[in-house]
């Protein structure tokens, strides 16, 4: 070893819910550890607001190496996909819920037998009591929680609200009690999300643990006794390494199948991974739609982004569905714009699919997304009488990603493959948008593209019993390869047709259980 190399027990790559969950239990038992982070830290207040400055808003990096933002977009042949990067990982962007699944989920024969609801309750209960999950409570009034439980009970189905990771009251030094101002996925100004960054993060980091933004890990290889970690620092660009005895990958599921398909197939650092590696991707089952014209004021800028969700579970395919709403200026630029394509773009869509990752940063930056349209269409109407919905479903998690002409892709027929849940879920919000007496439309990209637009990657790295069945150990070591982890939602093996964080997150507990015990 070079005398100037780091060394740590531990290299964490990603700070998301796996990558934090790791560096916790880890340094909690005394280990040293690294947590390289691709993106930035976010204070409340620092989260950017401005729609039309697409580099502190977009993480392009490394294709445009000055566009290191909060979110990132990939269109990918066969599905539109948004993760998040900054320390905290997706816990930054997402809708705060927090869903133990039915024990049905766990009887799909692709999860090992050893992993199931009961097993893993003792993990859910660790994530609970660590994020302080708790209900938006009962005692705050929102018209669009009562009128989508409204909708709910006029329609027979059955409705609840899901533990949500916020402190509805004061939580402590630097930061606010929610301030129902319906930003929970633009990144809460106000720190009443109960982030990573702010929890599991903010303990590891009391105990020692390391964490290190703008660090773009590149490859992965073997160095006894444990492996190197490649690494770009995004803002001098100059490359370094690290080594650590344990490497714990938690790039996110599109991140992290990356990773592994580049380390096994470009870089041959990790030739002998799993053939099964990129099989079995899940969208979740997520279908965006918006109801506009609601006979009744929603106030949709008030509240937390989501307060209710209703079950339709009863018979196959299942899924769960809410109605996220957003600020103001948000909300407005999404009435403004309509619900419809036009012919002309359909006919077009088979050549701007693959300019979308181009066009939708365009179309932010100029205006035209990012404010009021200026010319309506007919469906359009009152930003404060429109909701979105938001399905969630178990799709066949039949997708696979692959590397082409050097970048992440994947071939899944999703339309045709997942027609019937498909039907069910538009069925269903039809439904709801009856009840609100308003005019219903799929997502722009389901219009015009039959595509739909996932924030709920899973898969592609499998749970399992050997490397036929998937890519890690039941404990997520990775097949052939001891010491090298994988915790995050690529090792999710089925869709789960609720919120996943809940169990990635577990499923990572139970992981990170793992990786202390193996010293």
């Amino acid at each position: 070893m070079h005398p100037n190399d780091e060394h740590y027990d531990a290299v964490i790559v990603g700070s998301g819910f796996g990558g934090s969950i790791n560096s916790l239990r880890l340094a909690q038992a005394g280990k040293s550890v690294l947590v390289l982070e691709r993106g930035g830290r976010y204070k409340p207040g620092e989260f950017p607001r401005d729609a039309t400055d697409v580099d502190r808003l977009f993480w392009r990096y490394p294709r445009r190496t000055k566009s290191r933002g909060l979110y990132e977009v990939r269109f990918l042949s066969s599905i539109a996909a948004v993760v998040a990067s900054g320390v905290g990982g997706g816990s930054l962007i997402y809708g705060n819920i927090h869903i133990r699944p039915d024990p049905v989920i766990f009887d799909d024969l692709r999860w090992p037998r050893s992993i199931n609801r009961q097993s893993l309750d003792p993990y859910y209960d660790k994530v609970a009591a660590m994020l302080g999950v708790t209900p938006l409570p009962a005692d705050i009034k929102l018209v669009k929680r009562d009128m989508y439980r409204e909708a709910a009970a006029r329609t027979g189905r059955e409705v609840f609200d899901p533990d949500q990771a916020v402190s509805w009251k004061e939580p402590g030094p630097g930061r606010q009690a929610c301030q129902l101002v319906a930003e929970c996925e633009l990144g809460c100004q106000y720190g009443a999300k109960n982030t990573l960054d702010l929890t599991y993060l903010a303990q590891a980091e009391g105990s020692g643990a390391r964490v290190r933004p703008g660090c773009y890990v590149t490859r992965i290889e073997p160095h006894a006794p444990g492996y190197r970690v490649h690494y770009t620092d995004v803002a001098s660009g100059a490359s370094a390494s690290v080594t650590g005895r344990r490497v714990v990958l938690s790039a996110g599921t599109l991140g992290t199948n990356e990773m592994l398909l580049r380390c096994r197939d470009v870089y041959r650092t990790l030739p002998y991974l799993s053939r099964k590696l990129g099989d079995g991707y899940s969208g979740n089952g997520d279908f965006l739609g918006s109801i506009q014209n609601s006979q009744t004021d929603l106030e949709p800028w008030k509240g937390p982004d989501v307060t209710s969700v209703i079950r339709y579970f009863e018979s196959a395919p299942q899924f769960t569905m809410g109605a996220p709403t957003f600020n103001r200026a948000v909300m407005t630029a999404l009435a403004s714009h309509g619900q419809g394509g036009g012919r002309l773009l359909k006919v077009l869509s088979p050549l701007l699919w693959p300019l979308m990752e181009w066009i939708t940063p365009w179309a932010l930056k100029s205006g035209i997304l990012s404010k009021p349209a200026r010319f309506r269409d007919r469906d359009t109407g009152d930003p404060a009488r429109m909701t979105n919905l938001f399905a969630i479903g178990r799709d066949n998690a039949n997708g696979r990603l692959r590397l082409k002409r050097g970048r992440l892709d994947m071939e899944w027929d999703y339309a045709r493959e997942n027609q019937e849940l498909t039907k069910k879920t538009l069925a269903a919000m039809q439904e709801v948008a009856d009840v609100y007496g308003g005019t219903f439309a799929p997502v722009v990209t389901w219009n015009i593209f039959n595509r739909i637009i996932t924030f709920h990657s899973l898969g592609g790295c499998h749970l399992s019993d050997s490397p036929q069945g998937g890519v890690v150990s039941t404990h997520g070591e990775v097949h052939g390869y001891p010491g090298l982890f994988v915790a995050d939602g690529s090792v999710i093996p089925s869709s789960i047709g609720f919120h996943p964080v809940m169990t990635i997150s577990a499923v990572s507990e139970r992981i990170a259980e793992a990786v202390v015990s193996s010293y």
